[in-house]
């Protein structure tokens, strides 16, 4: 056989052997990418319905939670918490788009992008018992992110324990918010460790040793004005 017969069969073993998978490699890729997903809840915002949500917001002037053009607004001079009351347990996913607004309203402030998740209280049976003021959560065990809070110039994440200690275990300076930009947040709780994306980057990820594995989210903020929409929770593997 001459040799420009061999080298072109060569060429086509050499390019079929590399474009190979193991069964292994395209399962695991496959599971990566493809993660199963079960819908648990989904809220366009046409309305505000109080068997859905509990709202707690501290005593000021201005201060309301309301749903307008499909969008709940939170538009507060004090802290406010606007509770999912629906408990999730397990594997979740959890996403929705949100916006810092900056105008001319009365407690515009770019500020304080917060959620509360996986939160119980070890001490009551009912966990909306508050009044909205930031410090009297800090009974409660659960997972915090506050982006951009102390006037945007801090994101942080905390674990509450559910003894009044509430270690913060990370924090950026190169994560803070910029007005009238919407986000899509993304908050993952997986196997023990819990993650939180910003518009498809990582911003925090955390492997608890003492995982919590079920609670109640919440969006959380103080004198500023956001819009909230597209919410979605999944269950996943």
């Amino acid at each position: 056989m001459r040799l420009y017969h061999i080298i072109p069969a060569l060429l086509s073993i050499s390019t079929a052997l590399s474009s190979y998978q193991s069964p292994q490699q395209s399962a695991r890729e496959t599971t990566d990418s493809q993660e199963t997903r079960q819908l648990l809840f989904e809220e366009q915002f046409d309305k505000l319905d109080s068997t859905k949500w509990v709202m707690e917001i501290a005593p000021a002037p201005a201060s309301s939670v309301y749903v307008k053009d499909g969008k709940l607004w939170m538009d507060t001079y004090g802290g406010v918490t606007v509770w999912l009351n629906h408990q999730l347990e397990g594997n979740i996913e959890i996403e929705y788009e949100r916006t810092v607004v900056l105008d001319s309203g009365a407690n515009d402030r770019v500020s304080d992008l917060n959620q509360f998740w996986m939160a119980t209280d070890p001490n009551r049976d009912s966990l909306f018992s508050r009044s909205g003021i930031f410090e009297e959560y800090d009974s409660l065990s659960l997972y915090y992110v506050g982006m951009g809070g102390n006037t945007n110039t801090t994101t942080r994440f905390r674990k509450y324990e559910g003894t009044g200690e509430k270690p913060l275990l990370y924090e950026r300076d190169d994560q803070l918010l910029e007005a009238n930009r919407t986000y899509h947040i993304r908050t993952v709780v997986k196997d023990g460790t819990t993650s939180f994306w910003v518009d498809g980057e990582l911003v925090f990820s955390h492997e608890d040793p003492e995982p919590l594995t079920k609670g109640y989210f919440g969006f959380r903020s103080t004198y500023s004005r956001h819009s909230i929409d597209a919410l979605k929770i999944y269950q996943i593997e």
